[in-house]
């Protein structure tokens, strides 16, 4: 069971769920399989797929929730109505693969930058919508 599965609350469903983009770590994946017979690479993916199944983000129909971590579980989740902007940032390898940084901002207090999501822009629009649904 996922994360996002288990913080579920009544009547609560995933509209839009996120993950990181394997482009975003092509670094962690191209250096892992050429320095595999060293035994260096296999830590490197480890790392890469470690990091990709830890990352867990979606827009429900009451709140937007991010959990990243292994060991150590770092948790955001923000009411539909107290989130203030979802900000996308995305350099030129960004926009040419699909993925960028997501800036979510409550109400008053900026939360770390999740860098690395793919498709961040349609998850931004999920984001609206849901808040235009929750709001009407």
């Amino acid at each position: 069971m996922s994360y996002i599965e288990g913080a579920l609350v009544k009547d609560e469903q995933v509209l839009h769920e996120g993950h990181i983009s394997l482009w975003s770590m092509w670094h962690l994946i191209f250096f892992g399989v050429l320095l595999t017979p060293v035994a260096v690479g296999l830590v490197l993916l480890g790392m890469a797929y470690v990091r990709y199944k830890s990352t867990e983000l979606a827009v429900t129909t009451k709140r937007v929730i991010v959990k990243h971590g292994f060991i150590r579980r770092s948790t955001v989740e923000i009411n539909l109505n107290k989130v203030e902007s979802i900000q996308v940032e995305q350099g030129l390898l960004g926009r040419v693969f699909g993925f960028g940084t997501l800036i979510i901002s409550g109400t008053g207090t900026a939360h770390a930058p999740l860098a690395g999501i793919s498709e961040p822009m349609g998850f931004r629009r999920a984001f609206i919508e849901a808040q235009e649904q929750h709001s009407a």
